[in-house]
């Protein structure tokens, strides 16, 4: 039996719990959050911890779940390593490259387990897609372009994912776009230059996080990537789409489903799990407004059907690694540290992009 402590237990936090407890030989026996903790414990069945170091010491649990708020990830992952306890860590996994960094290190030199919640790499349709570009299906890939965009009203709070320094903006907080690219290429780019600005959401009424966001990447062997964030689009756009010499692939999560575009002819395949999932997904995107994160942190509000399958298959393959098993090829990126570190390293050569109004090089962050 592996047992886990689970640190943050808001809307996402509570859901990694729940989904651990389904799975073979696993139980979370403690939690700590000192908003949601009890409630959760509760439900659980589970222990309550009154603080940070009383969880990372208990000597029962091997495994640390962190999902606080992003800027709150830091000093449980590196007090859970300290404690010899290994970690998994919600994306994006800190907000500076320094911190990442240190994070992943402090897991090293306690040789423990550090994996990586970066979730989209668990969806089949980025699997099949990877599956057809190593068999060549769509040629070299050329070019990647993905959008995330929609339109957000006033809400009735202001969340601290609309507060930059504690959620990093879309940018950071929507990381998974930016690490799927990088999945698909390879690696990281040469190069980033990004424009970014709060064009229509300024005031007490909104926080402080860029609304419009637009990245140019250049990868090495003339490969390129254009990739979009933002609350200020009135037409919604949630795709991913890859171009290669002989064909291409998108992945589109609006309309969910994967399109696999070769010799004239489309295939089309679920980007989800099962029909039911592609459905879900795709009801909510066009059936609700975006709510400004009012969901993040509240335990109450359960994640639909589709995320909640991901959020499943994400937890069975860390219970999976807790218990032995050896990560696969395509993962082993979320599972050494690699993944943490790319994904931050270019956001933040983007970040330095938009602040100081010019192209940089990823040697600039690394």
């Amino acid at each position: 039996m592996v047992k886990y402590g689970l640190v943050g237990a808001g809307y996402f936090g509570a859901d990694l719990a729940r989904a651990l407890n389904q799975q073979e030989d696993a139980k979370v026996t403690v939690v700590y959050d000192p908003d949601n903790g009890a409630k959760i414990a509760e439900e659980l069945g589970c222990d309550e911890a009154a603080g940070l170091d009383e969880l990372v010491e208990r000597e029962d649990i091997s495994c640390v779940v962190v999902a606080t708020p992003n800027y709150l990830h830091k000093e449980p992952v590196i007090k859970a390593a300290q404690h010899g306890k290994n970690v998994f860590c919600e994306k994006p996994i800190a907000l500076c490259y320094e911190d990442c960094d240190a994070m992943v290190k402090a897991c090293e030199e306690n040789h423990v387990i550090f994996m990586a919640g970066h979730i989209m790499n668990f969806f089949n349709g980025v699997h099949h897609a990877k599956e057809l570009i190593n068999e060549g299906v769509i040629g070299k890939v050329l070019y990647c372009h993905s959008a995330r965009n929609g339109w957000e009203d006033v809400q009735t709070s202001v969340s601290w994912k609309k507060i930059r320094e504690k959620s990093g903006g879309h940018l950071y907080h929507h990381i998974h776009e930016l690490d799927c690219v990088q999945f698909i290429m390879g690696g990281m780019p040469e190069t980033v230059y990004m424009n970014a600005d709060n064009v229509a959401h300024r005031g007490e009424e909104f926080g402080d996080e860029d609304d419009m966001i637009f990245i140019n990447m250049k990868f090495s062997d003339n490969r390129y990537a254009v990739l979009e964030w933002g609350s200020a689009f009135h037409w919604p756009e949630h795709y991913l789409l890859i171009q290669g010499t002989k064909g291409a692939i998108r992945l589109d999560m609006f309309d969910a489903g994967v399109t696999l575009k070769v010799d004239g002819k489309e295939i089309h395949s679920l980007l989800h799990e099962n029909e039911e999932e592609d459905a879900n997904r795709t009801a909510i995107y066009h059936g609700t407004e975006m709510d400004g994160a009012l969901q993040y942190g509240n335990p109450d509000k359960l994640p639909p059907l589709w995320l909640h399958g991901l959020i499943i298959k994400e937890m069975k393959y860390l219970n999976d690694i807790m218990h032995g098993m050896k990560p696969t090829k395509e993962f082993e990126k979320l599972l050494n540290g690699v993944a943490a570190r790319e994904a931050i390293a270019t956001a933040d050569a983007c970040t330095k992009s938009s602040r100081e109004g010019r192209v940089v090089r990823m040697e600039e962050i690394l």
